[in-house]
Order: C-alpha cells, then sequence, then structure tokens
C-alpha cells in the first residue's frame, strides 16, 4: 500500500515538473477580458531604463520571465552601466518598482540597488531553449 501511494506521490509530483516549464492548458472556450488603466503591457517594460532610487542609471529591462501564467522575474541587462560586455541579471518582480508619469506621458522603472549589487549578481544567460 505504501509503495502505491509512493508511485502516485512521484508521478504527480514529476507531473508538476513538467507543467511548470508551461503555461497552463488552454481551455476549451475562450474567455476575453476587459484591460483595466491599471494595467501594465510588457510591451511598454521591454527597453526601459531601470535607475535606483537616487535616479542613476542601473540598467534596462531586457525580458519578463513567466512560469505557470505568471511573471515571475524581469530580465535586466546591465552591460552598459557596468562598462563591461552586456550582462544579464534576473531579479524579482517585486525588486523593480514601475509607475507611470502623468505629466510626462512616460514610464519610470526603480529599484534599490546599487551597481556593486548588480555586478554581485547572479549571470542569467540566454542559452538552450532561450538562445536568441
Amino acid at each position: 500500500m505504501r509503495s502505491s501511494a509512493l508511485m502516485v506521490l512521484i508521478t504527480l509530483g514529476s507531473a508538476g515538473v513538467a507543467q511548470a516549464q508551461n503555461t497552463p492548458p488552454a481551455s476549451g472556450a475562450p474567455q476575453f477580458i476587459t484591460i483595466s488603466n491599471n494595467a501594465i503591457l510588457s510591451s511598454r517594460l521591454i527597453g526601459l531604463d531601470v535607475q535606483s532610487a537616487s535616479g542613476k542609471e542601473m540598467g534596462r529591462i531586457e525580458d519578463v520571465v513567466f512560469e505557470g501564467g505568471n511573471i515571475s522575474g524581469i530580465v535586466l541587462s546591465v552591460g552598459e552601466v557596468l562598462g563591461v560586455g552586456q550582462r544579464y541579471v534576473a531579479v524579482d518582480p517585486s525588486s523593480i518598482s514601475i509607475r507611470y508619469m502623468e505629466s510626462e506621458n512616460k514610464w519610470h522603472a526603480a529599484m534599490n540597488a546599487d551597481l556593486d549589487q548588480l555586478k554581485a549578481a547572479p549571470e542569467f544567460r540566454y542559452e538552450g531553449k532561450w538562445r536568441r
């Protein structure tokens, strides 16, 4: 009995791992939504400069990471700031504050970090299935 329960858990666990790389299955019928004025579109994020809290340029948003249908990360390009070859780091979405400035008709992104933290951050590489 224990071995049967263990096999079920292993099967369910391995199915969960395979699902983690994909979005959830599409439903049978399309579901249409209304997008609120408070939403942020990814097309407005890609290429957006990211500044430190003091206004110093830190890098640029290169990509938005989705896992299981949810945003799980943001990839920053920081090469130009660090003065070395282009380097990418992945950060948690909560690490970046994004807001629209009506007076400037422009999006702004900021994070509480400095160049030393970006230098020490693990590098993200566009390899394998992410190769460009």
